[in-house]
């Protein structure tokens, strides 16, 4: 029996622990995951003639404190979640990458050339070729593969659908090519250096590490080629909130500019003092030169560095709180964080469409149903896409019920953290 004939009769199984490890235990919800398996092999054997394929799965990931620090090296907050993107691959013998993707045009990439091309700007091709390159690089084996990939972590919805396809690829060259031996911090490495110089986009490194570890993560990014990476120990499952993300609408499409300003202005501030970024600085220093800031770099530049010292600082407390199981305290500073993202960081809507303000809409509806009893803040980049929310479960139905009736059908997320990262699944 070869392994396509295998993983037939493995993924029928929806009561597979694999399945429940990454979904939860609704029924109904395993059910539609076994279904979405076969369908990805049957599509599998259709396009590729490869009898040896394994399946892959990374997820999206949703920050939960440290809004815009993780590009000034600073200290974030975030979680692997259930929604994911999911891979079958196998080696083809050849020097070409083939992905054929659900709902997307299929595209390939020969390997023969690892050099940014420029009109793969902005494209899956680029961020294959980057991770290709990268790899190589570092004297890891690359090779073409066949690979078909089913995405649920929707595209500009703030959870990272762009780092989770780049540490998906990185899974599948470590595992075709080099046994697993990949760690997942240089997993993300290499995902955030195909993003900044093949696919076009300035990031930092917090989507990318987040997607590649799994589970409940902090990373501070002083260091940034060695970040420190530490897992807590909580279960969210146990508060009797339920963790919701809301697509608010408005397209992300030549938002980059704006997410670059965040950083470039942060930036500027550090290097008014001769520094390059706003973790080598501190407040009283700002403080104290606020007069030649405001020649030199502008208002809103220092209200971003206010913001980027709040949230940095907020997250060592978030934690702390959640080690403590103070659950109430770590609510309180979700808030504080969405707070200053609004009034400092300036990542609520763009100022050059006053007219779509998605994002403040949806935080004031959380504000008037959650206020002393939840949480909420911006999610992600800001300007356009998605808020987040902790919701008590009496309140959860009323809450999505207002939401979506604002954003439509479907606009909200109910997510849980999971532990695992971007692997290879033991089918």
């Amino acid at each position: 029996m070869n392994r396509t004939d295998l993983l037939k009769s493995l993924i029928t199984d929806s009561g597979h622990k694999i399945y429940r490890e990454l979904y939860g235990n609704d029924p109904e919800l395993l059910k539609e995951q076994s279904l979405r398996y076969t369908n990805l092999l049957n599509t599998f054997i259709s396009f590729s003639g490869a009898t040896e394929p394994y399946f892959f799965s990374s997820p999206g990931r949703t920050e939960i404190g440290g809004n815009h620090t993780d590009h000034n090296l600073g200290r974030v907050l975030a979680g692997a979640v259930n929604l994911d993107n999911v891979a079958i691959a196998a080696k083809n013998n050849s020097n070409v990458v083939r992905i054929d993707s659900v709902g997307y045009p299929g595209f390939s990439v020969n390997l023969s050339e690892l050099k940014p091309v420029k009109e793969e700007l902005y494209s899956s091709a680029a961020i294959v070729r980057g991770v290709a390159a990268k790899l190589k690089e570092r004297g890891f084996i690359i090779g073409g593969f066949d690979a078909v990939i089913d995405g649920r972590v929707p595209k500009g919805s703030g959870l990272s659908s762009s780092a989770s396809f780049e540490v998906l690829i990185g899974a599948i060259f470590s595992n075709l090519f080099n046994d697993g031996t990949l760690d997942p911090i240089d997993n993300a490495l290499t995902g955030q250096y195909a993003e900044n110089h093949f696919f076009g986009k300035p990031c930092g490194l917090m989507d990318q590490t987040a997607c590649s570890c799994g589970g409940l993560v902090t990373i501070d990014f002083e260091d940034p080629l060695n970040p420190v990476v530490r897992k807590i120990d909580f279960d969210f499952l146990s508060t009797g909130f339920d963790l919701i993300i809301t697509d608010t609408g408005g397209s992300h499409d030549n938002l980059t500019p704006e997410y670059a300003a965040v950083f470039n202005e942060m930036k500027a501030v550090a290097e008014a003092f001769g520094l390059k970024v706003q973790r080598q600085l501190t407040i009283e220093k700002i403080i104290d030169s606020i007069p030649r800031l405001r020649e030199k770099t502008g208002d809103r530049a220092i209200l971003r560095a206010f913001h980027f010292h709040g949230d940095n600082n907020r997250v060592v407390r978030q934690v702390e709180a959640l080690e403590k199981n103070d659950f109430s305290s770590f609510l309180s500073m979700v808030t504080e964080s969405g707070y200053s993202s609004y009034m400092y960081n300036q990542n609520i809507y763009t100022v050059s469409n006053v007219h779509d303000q998605g994002v403040a809409l949806g935080l004031v509806l959380s504000e008037y149903l959650l206020r002393g009893i939840g949480a909420w803040r911006v999610h992600g980049g800001g300007f356009a896409g998605t808020i987040q929310a902790f919701v008590p479960y009496e309140l959860t139905n009323r809450y999505i019920e207002t939401l979506e009736h604002a954003f439509g059908k479907g606009a909200c997320h109910k997510l849980f953290i999971r532990e695992k990262g971007s692997v290879k699944l033991g089918f």
